[in-house]
């Protein structure tokens, strides 16, 4: 068996991984680089190999690091048979058409500001031909997409839909199994369930996306949540911003919202989610109860007849989205995106970003290079549609809420493997993550993971 990592190795964009066994070769994910200047050079170089060798492909889950690149992949192999759970399969075309939506949108800003850039990656029928291609799959069945290899999905816990993925490959006259986490969430989180465990793998690529810490426990997350936003509402008299995840964090953070209002932990609030992308996506998250927590069903049939205990308002139209940045106190803006890289999350930073009274609400990771990341990391101003903006607004960071398990919970993860498996490999984590998680195997596991470089191949 031969991989290359060809991306979310020692980073955590792009993931993307090329398998040859025996007579199959297939891919492992299809993702899209995001934040930083190498991100769109890398994107347009996809794909670093010759995708008609392809038998098929595998995206573990919606989220465009994963799955973004998934219409050039089709352009260039358009028979290639792509497999997905079955949530996933309904959330693909929701996030590839606005990944699309994006691209176009920057691209006219920059014609009109005559600002040289290449054209999209591309467009809504690129992504409409990519879906034809897709098949959504049960959790737990197994199916066969080559004659030699069998795979099967396991709920990762990390958002809906997302998958651990089996591969049993029929190799030198025998079966080996190749496991993939894809990302595992945190156990005990609301809306998605715990992953599930894995026992046998003879070959492991296992995310280090927070392998080198621990989450704060729920209770306190809570607790800090609570705690902003009765700084900003009742103390401060300004608007919260939250930039947000549109799959997955948008949805937890309603439930997470609706339970505490319920509970009278905090009063009348009035929340806009203004992301477009985010109320799809929370559309097609409820017509999937089946595959999450049971807290999530009281909260879609509050939702339905409309008895939150909070005023909740999606915004649809721009005219709609700007309307919230004349509102200068008691707003709750859930936008997206996450990292703060795209999206109506740019025009509420540069509204509130520069006010006192205000706060922002970081819920989520935020990879290197992203606009996300420098204000976490105490940038003083930023940019925004060429624009210095001042950071005067209080920063709250809940890393608890992350939708990663940490250091603890993917050791526990491992622990499950009834023997090491003979190649481990850590992948998804910015160096030091992956580095730290590789160190933590080896010191309370006993196994000798490896951590390749972007590009790297290896031979198992």
């Amino acid at each position: 068996m031969r991989i290359r990592f060809l991306g979310a190795a020692r980073e955590v964009t792009g993931s993307c991984h090329l398998v040859e066994a025996g007579r199959a070769r297939f891919l492992l994910d299809c993702g899209m680089h995001q934040g930083g200047r190498e991100s769109g050079p890398r994107n347009r170089a996809f794909p670093a190999f010759d995708p008609a060798g392809l038998d098929f492909a595998v995206v573990s889950h919606a989220h465009l690091d994963h799955c973004g690149l998934l219409p050039v992949l089709a352009a260039r192999a358009p028979r290639l048979p792509v497999y997905a759970t079955r949530a996933t399969a309904d959330l693909l075309p929701v996030m590839l058409a606005d990944s699309a939506h994006i691209q176009a949108r920057e691209k006219a800003h920059a014609d009109r500001h005559r600002r040289p850039v290449p054209p999209p990656l591309y467009g809504p029928a690129d992504v409409a031909r990519a879906m034809r291609q897709v098949s959504g799959v049960p959790y737990g069945v197994e199916f066969r997409p080559h004659p030699d290899a069998r795979v099967r999905f396991l709920d990762a816990g990390h958002i809906l839909g997302s998958a651990i993925v089996e591969v049993r490959v029929r190799e030198g006259g025998r079966e080996r199994r190749l496991v993939f986490s894809g990302d595992l969430g945190q156990p005990a989180r609301p809306v998605v369930r715990d992953p599930e465990p894995v026992d046998l793998a003879d070959v492991l690529l296992v995310e280090s996306t927070y392998g080198d810490r621990l989450h704060k426990p729920m209770e306190e997350t809570v607790r800090e949540l609570v705690g902003a936003v009765r700084d900003t509402f009742e103390r401060r008299r300004g608007n919260l911003v939250v930039p947000a995840f549109a799959l997955g964090r948008a949805q937890e953070l309603l439930v997470l919202l609706f339970e505490l209002c319920e509970k009278g932990e905090l009063g009348d609030l009035n929340v806009f989610v203004d992301s477009p992308l985010a109320r799809q996506a929370t559309a097609v998250t409820f017509a999937h109860l089946e595959a999450l927590d049971p807290t999530v069903s009281r909260f879609a049939q509050a939702m339905r007849r409309r008895r939150l205990p909070y005023r909740l308002r999606f915004t649809r139209t721009p005219e709609e989205s700007m309307a919230i940045n004349k509102v200068r106190a008691g707003a709750l803006i859930i936008a997206a995106s996450g990292m703060c890289e795209a999206g109506r999350i740019r025009h509420h930073l540069r509204h509130n970003l520069g006010r006192e009274e205000c706060g922002i609400l970081f819920t989520g990771f935020q990879a290197g290079g992203t606009l996300g990341r420098r204000i976490v990391d105490g940038a003083r101003s930023v940019r925004l549609f060429g624009e210095t903006v001042p950071v005067r607004a209080r920063l709250h960071t809940l890393g608890g809420l992350s939708a990663h398990a940490d250091q603890r919970a993917l050791l526990a993860w491992m622990r499950h493997f009834r023997r090491p498996p003979g190649h481990a490999f850590v992948v998804h984590g910015e160096e030091s993550a992956a580095l730290a998680l590789a160190a933590a195997m080896a010191a309370e596991l006993g196994w000798e993971p490896s951590v390749p470089g972007p590009g790297e191949a290896a031979d198992c």
